[in-house]
């Protein structure tokens, strides 16, 4: 199954569709303006919340969590590595590997590759498309490939910050 995912440039309000294979709207991504750290909800096309992606703060690393209705179904957390960033996924008991900044990675369950993600970069706005394993909760997929873009957003922003104290 693939999934396909893109994101507007410059909205102050994340909201988004996610397509399937044969450019179908399946799921919107809305995100809340006005909340205590990153907030996604994940519907279906019906108006029904699927999943919340949240992030948790005061932590040393990056962690959000995935809850569906009410109850916490997994923690994304971006794991202390010194050259390639690595994401644990408690719950399902994912790990997330390959050029996570290029936006080119494997969602793993021990060795098997269960996810492939990669960025279509001749795009307005960020675009991916999201292949994966049939067996697999595409709803659980997305919360977590949205928690890592949602980690990237915010290391990318810190350092356009950096970058313009310094000028």
């Amino acid at each position: 199954m693939k999934l396909y995912m893109k994101q507007k440039v410059f909205a102050f309000k994340d909201r988004f569709y996610v397509k399937d294979e044969k450019g179908n709207d399946c799921y919107y991504v809305e995100g809340e303006l006005f909340s205590l750290g990153k907030k996604l909800h994940i519907y279906d096309m019906r108006n029904h919340e699927l999943a919340m992606v949240q992030q948790k703060l005061f932590t040393l690393l990056p962690k959000y969590v995935v809850t569906v209705e009410d109850e916490e179904v997994a923690e994304i957390t971006k794991e202390f590595t010194l050259f390639k960033p690595c994401y644990k996924v408690k719950g399902p008991d994912w790990t997330v590997d390959g050029d996570i900044w290029d936006h080119d990675y494997k969602i793993r369950r021990g060795m098997d590759a269960i996810v492939h993600v990669s960025k279509k970069w001749l795009s307005w706005g960020d675009a991916y498309e999201i292949n994966i394993k049939k067996e697999l909760n595409p709803v659980m997929v997305l919360a977590v490939v949205l928690a890592i873009d949602c980690v990237l957003d915010a290391e990318g922003e810190a350092a356009v910050a950096a970058n313009n104290r310094e000028k």
